[in-house]
C-alpha cells in the first residue's frame, strides 16, 4: 500500500496558496532547493504532474487543481482539531461549492440547497452561477463539488460525471390580476396573442413551451426574454406581461410578487439535476441535496398536501457519455 508523505503534501499546498517557490519557502523558512526536490517526490510518488510554469509563476495542472482541494481540506480538519484540543470553538466546516445554472429559479434553488445547511456535519455553502457549460467544465477541474441544472448535461460534455434526476415540476403562467383575469378566461387558448415574459431560446424551458404553444397554435406576444428568472418575475410584477413558473413555487411566487395564477400547464414540465462527478455520493452536502429533493421541492408531502413535485420513480443516474442505467 502506498503512504502519502504529508510533509511534501503540505510543502505543496503552500507553493500552492502562495504562487511560487520563492514566497513559499519565506513561509516556510526553507531553501528553494529543499521544497523544489520535495515537489519532484510527491509528483513522483503520485505519479502525475503538479505544477506547470508560467513566467515566473507556477500554476496548477487539472490534476494539481485536485490535490489541492483534498489538500485544502486535510490541512483545514487539522487547524480545526487543534482548536478542539486547545478549548477554543471549532470554526471548520465542510466546504461545498455549487454551480447554478442561471436560469433556474432561485426559489427552487434555495429549496433544493436547504438540506444541505441542515447536516449534522456543519457545512459552507458556496454559490457560483453562470451557464451550465462554464460550469460543466468547473466541475470537471474540480473547482465544484456539484452543478444544479434544469436540464441534464449534454452527451458532448466527455468528462466522467453523472446526471441525479432530483424530480420534477409542471409549470404554471401568472401575471398581475389585471392579466389574469383577462386571460383565465378561455385559458389556454386565450393565450393566443398574450404578452409574455419568456426565458432565452437557449432553455430547456423554453424549448418544451414553444413545442406546447405550436401544438396549440398559439402564438404569444413576447415581450421581453431572460436568462434570469429573477428578473422576468420583476417585470411580471410590475405588469409588463404574464410569465411562467414552476408550479411547485407557484404559492410562493403569489405571495412574494403579488400575482395570480392564469393556469397550470400540466403537459409542460421542467426537470431538476444534480449534477456530480461521483456516481456513489461521499460529500456531506451533496447527500443531503439529493436525498432531500423530493420534500424540499414538495413541503406539502411533509403535511399530506397535494404534491406539486413529481418525483421519478427509482433512483436515475446517468453516466456522461454512457447508457443510463
Amino acid at each position: 500500500m502506498a503512504w502519502l508523505n504529508y510533509q511534501h503534501l503540505y510543502y505543496f499546498w503552500t507553493v500552492a496558496r502562495e504562487g511560487t517557490i520563492t514566497a513559499a519557502g519565506e513561509k516556510l523558512r526553507l531553501a528553494q532547493p529543499t521544497i523544489s526536490t520535495q515537489l519532484r517526490v510527491l509528483e513522483k510518488t503520485l505519479g502525475h504532474k503538479l505544477f506547470e510554469r508560467q513566467g515566473k509563476r507556477l500554476v496548477l495542472t487539472e490534476t494539481g487543481r485536485m490535490v489541492y482541494r483534498y489538500a485544502d481540506e486535510i490541512f483545514g480538519l487539522g487547524r480545526e482539531l487543534l482548536d478542539r484540543l486547545e478549548g477554543r470553538p471549532g470554526g471548520g466546516r465542510v466546504s461545498l461549492r455549487v454551480g447554478v445554472a442561471d436560469v433556474m429559479s432561485k426559489q427552487v434553488v434555495h429549496r433544493l440547497l436547504r438540506p444541505a445547511l441542515d447536516c449534522p456535519e456543519p457545512v459552507q455553502l458556496m454559490c457560483f452561477e453562470g451557464k451550465p457549460t462554464e460550469l460543466l467544465a468547473r466541475l470537471a477541474l474540480y473547482e465544484l463539488d456539484l452543478v444544479l441544472s434544469d436540464s441534464p448535461a449534454p452527451p458532448e460534455v466527455k468528462f466522467k460525471g453523472f446526471n441525479h434526476l432530483l424530480g420534477e415540476s409542471p409549470l404554471a403562467v401568472v401575471g398581475v390580476r389585471r392579466l389574469a383575469r383577462k386571460f383565465r378566461r378561455g385559458f389556454p387558448q386565450s393565450l393566443d396573442g398574450a404578452p409574455f415574459l419568456l426565458a432565452t431560446p437557449n432553455t430547456s424551458q423554453r424549448r418544451a413551451l414553444d413545442l406546447w404553444f405550436t401544438s396549440l397554435s398559439i402564438r404569444p406576444k413576447i415581450v421581453a426574454e431572460f436568462e434570469d428568472s429573477a428578473l422576468s418575475k420583476v417585470f411580471g410584477q410590475a405588469g409588463d406581461g404574464l410569465f411562467v413558473i414552476p408550479a411547485v413555487i407557484e404559492a410562493e411566487t403569489r405571495r412574494v410578487y403579488e400575482v395570480e395564477t392564469v393556469g397550470r400547464l400540466d403537459p409542460v414540465r421542467v426537470q431538476y439535476y444534480a449534477i456530480s462527478l461521483e456516481q456513489k455520493l461521499r460529500h456531506p452536502g451533496v447527500v443531503a441535496v439529493v436525498e432531500g429533493a423530493e420534500l424540499s421541492l414538495d413541503p406539502g408531502a411533509r403535511k399530506g398536501g397535494k404534491p406539486g413535485l413529481r418525483k421519478a420513480p427509482g433512483k436515475r443516474v446517468r453516466s456522461l457519455g454512457r447508457k443510463q442505467s
